[in-house]
């Protein structure tokens, strides 16, 4: 065997494991993005999770989210119509309560047509880098203009950003 031989041996000896690492996406859609959103204006938190398109879709298309509850209550979900031109899907939850940090989430999202046949079903987590003591109890602002809520900005001169009571995020007490 010649050294050279014996090189491209070996470089395909080591290229095989990473192949097998190699993720073939499945499906017409993948996810590109998850993440928690904290909206401190209005006091809110979602998931925010989005999907790239890798292949067609039937005109008249629709996701069907479910969210795993923080609280641990009933499973939060939503659908929505995948309209044609889109490239990217963004699926956003009603909001949650009591998000701790660094603990995984799952979310089962389904592809579905217009007849209900299952196109793709896809399970995930989304983990949080932060809990939402971070967020106030109540919205800083109200109404259309941004005013400042009165709640949060006392008469008197004095605030009150203190998290939602009731959840356990810990180490910390909310």
């Amino acid at each position: 065997m010649t050294a050279r031989t014996a090189c491209i041996m070996l470089m395909l000896f080591l290229a095989l494991p990473l192949a097998g690492c190699q993720r073939d996406e499945e499906g017409p859609l993948s996810i590109s993005g998850k993440v928690f959103v904290f909206n401190y204006r209005v006091a809110k938190a979602t998931y925010l999770l989005t999907l790239a398109r890798n292949g067609a879709l039937p005109d008249e298309s629709y996701a069907e989210a479910t969210f795993e509850n923080p609280t641990g209550g009933e499973p939060l979900k939503i659908r929505e119509k995948i309209f044609p031109f889109w490239d990217k899907v963004t699926l956003e939850s009603p909001a949650v309560h009591c998000v701790r940090k660094e603990h995984p989430y799952a979310v089962s999202i389904r592809i579905i047509d217009a007849t209900g046949k299952l196109l793709q079903s896809i399970d995930t987590t989304v983990i949080s880098s932060m809990d939402q003591s971070v967020l106030p109890a109540k919205p800083l602002v109200v109404g259309p203009v941004y005013t400042e809520n009165p709640e949060v900005f006392k008469a008197d001169g004095t605030m009150d950003f203190s998290p939602e009571k009731g959840c356990d995020y810990g180490d910390k007490q909310g």
